[in-house]
C-alpha cells in the first residue's frame, strides 16, 4: 500500500473563507489570488471553491493559461506584469489584465503591436519597497500610459507593508491618496490582513474599494497570528496534511528520542511514530512541543523532525497506537481544527511557506465530501 501521508484539500472552506471575506468589503470586487499554484492548493483543485470571485490574480503565465484552459473567462492579472516584450503578446491572445509597476514595463507597452488595448494596474511604491513606481515619479508614469494606444484602462494599486501589524496600513493610504489625486480610474489596495483588520474604517475608504486582493485568508489562514488565530477571523483550514502512527515505543526515564536525542524522557512515556518529515515539507525547525493531533485530540512532538518521521507523545492517549489517525495541520475525522498557523509559529515561520511547501512525493485528494 502506498505510504500513508497525503494532503486534502477543502472546496467548501475556500467557498466559506471567500464569503467570510466578502462580508467585509460588499461593494468590492473580489481577486482570488492563486499565486505559487494556489498557494500550494493547486489550482484546479481550488478553482471549484473559488469560482465565487470576480478574477485571479496571479504570478505566472502558464498558470494563466491553465485556468484558461479550465474555461475560466473572467479577468486574470498578472500581478508582476511582463518580464520581456513577448509576455504582451500572451496577454493579449489571453486577455490577460496586467500589473505595470515600473518604467521598463512602460517602454515595453509603447513598443507592443496589438488590436485590443490593454488592461493596467499601476503600481505605486508607497512604502514597502518591493515593486512600484515613487510617489514623485507615479504621476509622470500615469500620463504615459494614458497616452498610449496600447492601453485601454488604468487601475491604481499598491501594496501593505504592516497591514498585519501595528504600524497598519493609514500612513501608506495617506502617500497613495495624495499621488492619485484627482486621476480617474479604480483603485486596489487591500490585502487579507487589511480586509480584517482595516476595511471597516470609515475613515479609510479606498481599503473597500474597488478591487482587494485576499491571499492567505482565503486559504484557512490568518494573516496577523499570533495576534488573532483563524477561529477569530472566522476562517476554516482549505488545506489538511494528515499521516498514520506506523509505530510504537515505550520509554522509560532517560530514554531519548530521536536524532541528537534531544528529548529525553522524565519518566514512562509511550510515542508513536508518524509517516512524515522534513522531506513531505513539514518543517524540520519544528522543536519538542508542536502541537498535533493524534485521533483528533491534542498532543506534542518529541525530539527532532526526521527525513521521513516524527514522534508525537501517545502517553496521555492509550487508545492510540498503530494505524491511527494523525493530522498535522487542518482538519481531523472528528472535526477538530488544528491550524496551520500554530505549527509555522513554532518552526519559526509562516502559514504561506508550509502550504508552498508541502513536497511533490506527497499524494494530494479533493475532499470527497465537497
Amino acid at each position: 500500500m502506498p505510504r500513508p501521508i497525503q494532503v486534502t484539500v477543502h472546496p467548501e472552506a475556500l467557498r466559506a473563507n471567500l464569503a467570510r471575506l466578502r462580508a467585509e468589503t460588499p461593494d468590492a470586487r473580489v481577486w482570488g489570488v492563486v499565486k505559487a499554484n494556489a498557494y500550494g492548493h493547486g489550482i484546479e483543485r481550488a478553482l471549484e471553491g473559488l469560482r465565487g470571485v470576480d478574477g485571479f490574480a496571479l504570478l505566472d503565465l502558464d498558470e494563466a493559461s491553465r485556468l484558461r484552459a479550465l474555461d475560466w473567462r473572467g479577468p486574470l492579472l498578472l500581478l508582476e506584469g511582463a518580464f520581456e516584450t513577448r509576455d504582451l503578446e500572451l496577454c493579449s491572445r489571453l486577455g490577460l489584465w496586467h500589473v505595470v509597476h515600473c518604467e521598463e514595463q512602460i517602454d515595453m507597452l509603447a513598443l507592443h503591436k496589438t488590436h485590443t488595448p490593454h488592461r493596467v494596474f499601476l503600481k505605486m511604491n508607497s512604502g514597502m519597497n518591493r515593486l512600484g513606481l515613487r510617489p514623485a515619479a507615479y504621476r509622470n508614469a500615469w500620463a504615459r500610459l494614458n497616452a498610449l494606444p496600447q492601453v485601454e484602462e488604468i487601475t491604481h494599486m499598491t501594496h501593505f507593508s504592516d497591514a498585519d501589524g501595528p504600524l497598519g496600513v493609514a500612513h501608506q493610504v495617506r502617500v497613495f491618496d495624495a499621488a492619485t489625486r484627482d486621476l480617474p480610474g479604480e483603485r486596489s489596495l487591500s490585502n487579507s490582513a487589511a480586509i480584517l483588520r482595516h476595511a471597516a474604517a470609515p475613515d479609510l475608504p479606498h481599503l473597500a474599494a474597488d478591487w482587494v486582493r485576499p491571499g492567505v485568508a482565503i486559504y484557512g489562514s490568518s494573516p496577523d497570528f499570533p495576534a488573532h488565530d483563524i477561529a477569530h477571523w472566522g476562517l476554516i483550514p482549505a488545506m489538511t496534511l494528515s499521516s498514520r502512527v506506523i509505530g510504537v515505543q515505550a520509554l522509560q526515564a532517560g530514554d531519548t528520542v530521536g536524532y541528537g536525542s534531544t528529548f529525553s524522557a522524565p519518566g514512562a512515556m509511550r510515542i508513536g511514530i508518524v509517516a512524515c518529515g522534513y522531506a513531505d515539507g513539514y518543517p524540520r525547525h519544528c522543536p519538542t512541543g508542536t502541537p498535533v493531533l493524534v485521533q483528533g485530540r491534542r498532543t506534542r512532538t518529541l525530539g527532532r523532525v526526521s527525513m521521513d518521521m516524527i514522534a508525537v507523545d501517545l502517553t496521555e492517549l492509550p487508545e492510540a497506537g498503530f494505524g491511527s489517525e494523525v493530522t498535522l495541520w487542518g482538519l481531523a475525522a472528528n472535526g477538530r481544527v488544528l491550524s496551520i498557523d500554530e505549527v509555522a509559529h513554532a518552526g519559526g515561520t509562516v502559514g504561506y511557506e508550509l502550504m508552498c511547501a508541502v513536497a511533490p512525493r506527497v499524494p494530494v485528494q479533493v475532499d470527497p465530501a465537497a
